[in-house]
């Protein structure tokens, strides 16, 4: 239906403050606008995010009771693109040594996306050694993370259903093989919000060297509300672009014209109810007025002490880029934030040849930070209260792949989705624990299997979030992280 009285709604934004010269004006005209005018601005969402709860207002990101009381207050995930090698780092497998060179590749045909360079059976070039209390095995490819054998609980059993990077991507991160799912971070703060208002829920910090596989798409809120998507922050530079004006007014002329703004967006809103682009549009603006101080103080690694940058790795190569993105974590959670990605440029786990170089290369940089972001947690009294999860979106293949005219000492190793290896630290994790394995040679998931929907939901269990309970209402469907699958919790690596 047209509108015949446009006395207030044919207000437009831009020329309304091409009239008002100045911002005292504009905080004259706040005052004296009608606050009732506005009351019935309070819209409400178009779903439910639980059948148990009445409708709740407009999609927000204020905290939220979880289920039952969980362990985790946060979680950082140290995401490795590419796929680590499961049989270099974390499952040893002795029948490699023995059976090296000798063929294999029939057995394992179907997974091979390479055929014309399989090769035989490939023995790890590096050492495995018992570590911690509990005699974890780690290769010596992770020195530093020897330290903390008794504070990761490895799941040596977990597979994915697809051998490509992208497909698999998209399943670890969201649960299903195709693009356009929510983010397991949208997820988490969808359905708890966040502890600090001034600040995103969802933080993601991504490799200045470039974005990773996927680019922007493993962090999406796909069809839960805007409002939940993962918001990228720069580790080098101006963290937030466009964060400050470049003209400064006092503060109260500031608030002023903030307040005036929101009470302008309160008419659109009403004259366009129920779009969820649109508020989140909204609340992301209102975020960043909040945010001018809150992240220039977050993000500033500055105000760590030297020692702690010594013990991270910053101003060192080539672990600088992960060490401060690590601290940038540590100090998120810390004032609240709820689910913080660390991401690597590219797939530098994706080792198809010069294995010994480039698994190597991958674990010189991050692993001196990885070690350093859990003894900073433990240290700072953080550790039991925030998850820590570490892993790729596969494994590697058992056998050799070798480059058209190179010889077995170039060889690496194909994508392996059939059983891999990951691990967990911290809030409701069993330290020094070893679950589940894959067969004789490291090709597939054995002992205990792990899906991905059981990740999933051992993720959420730590948080206090009921997997099955946690669902956005979409066309008349209750949409889950875990979809149709019945996902069972790992409790074998929970304390």
């Amino acid at each position: 239906m047209q509108r015949t009285d446009t006395r207030i709604y044919s207000l437009d934004r831009r020329g309304f403050f091409g009239s008002v010269a100045g911002g005292i004006q504009a905080g004259a005209l706040a005052y004296l606008l009608n606050q009732d005018l506005f009351s019935s601005a309070d819209l409400f969402a178009a779903d439910s995010p639980h059948a148990d709860e009445p409708q709740r207002k407009l999609y927000d990101l204020k905290p939220r009771p979880s289920h039952f009381p969980g362990k985790a207050k946060a979680v950082i995930q140290l995401f490795q693109n590419g796929g680590p090698s499961q049989v270099d780092l974390f499952d040893p497998k002795p029948m490699l040594d023995k059976h090296h060179g000798e063929p294999y590749y029939d057995k394992i045909a179907a997974d091979v996306s390479s055929p014309e360079s399989a090769g035989g059976l490939l023995r790890s070039p590096f050492k495995f050694a018992q570590h911690g209390k509990s005699g974890m095995w780690i290769s010596d490819a992770l020195p530093h993370l020897h330290a903390h054998a008794d504070d990761i609980a490895v799941i040596r059993s977990m597979y994915n259903t697809h051998p490509n990077h992208e497909p698999a991507l998209f399943a670890i991160h969201s649960g299903k093989l195709l693009p356009g799912r929510p983010a397991i971070g949208a997820w988490v703060t969808y359905g708890l919000g966040s502890e600090n208002q001034n600040l995103p829920a969802y933080v993601v910090l991504d490799d200045p060297l470039g974005l990773p596989v996927n680019g922007v798409q493993s962090w999406q809120a796909g069809f839960l509300p805007p409002v939940y998507q993962g918001t990228r922050i720069r580790s080098t530079g101006t963290p937030v672009l466009d964060l400050h004006s470049a003209v400064e007014q006092p503060s109260g002329v500031v608030q002023l014209e903030r307040d005036l703004l929101g009470r302008l967006d309160a008419i659109h809103k009403q004259l366009h109810p129920g779009q969820l682009r649109l508020d989140a549009r909204i609340a992301s603006y209102e975020l960043a007025a909040r945010m001018q101080l809150a992240a220039t103080d977050a993000l500033d690694v500055k105000q760590e002490s030297a020692d702690i940058l010594e013990m991270y790795g910053v101003g060192k190569e080539p672990t600088d880029s992960y060490a401060r993105r690590c601290i940038m974590a540590r100090r998120l959670v810390e004032r609240g934030v709820r689910y913080v990605q660390i991401f690597i440029n590219g797939q530098i786990w994706d080792n198809h040849n010069g294995l010994e170089k480039g698994l190597k290369g991958a674990c010189d940089r991050t692993d001196k930070p990885v070690a350093a972001l859990l003894k900073d947690l433990k240290q700072r009294g953080l550790f039991d209260e925030v998850l820590v999860v570490w892993g790729g979106e596969f494994g590697r293949l058992p056998i050799a792949q070798i480059p058209k005219g190179k010889d077995l000492s170039a060889a690496g190793r194909d994508h392996g989705p059939r059983g891999f290896s990951l691990w967990m630290a911290g809030a409701g994790i069993k330290g020094g624990t070893v679950h589940g394995g894959t067969d004789e040679v490291g090709y597939a998931a054995q002992d205990k299997p792990v899906s991905i929907a059981d990740w999933h939901a051992t993720i959420l269990h730590t948080l206090g979030v009921d997997y099955e309970r946690l669902f956005f209402v979409r066309n008349g469907l209750k949409e889950k992280l875990t979809d149709l699958a019945k996902a069972k919790i790992v409790r074998e690596i929970m304390a």
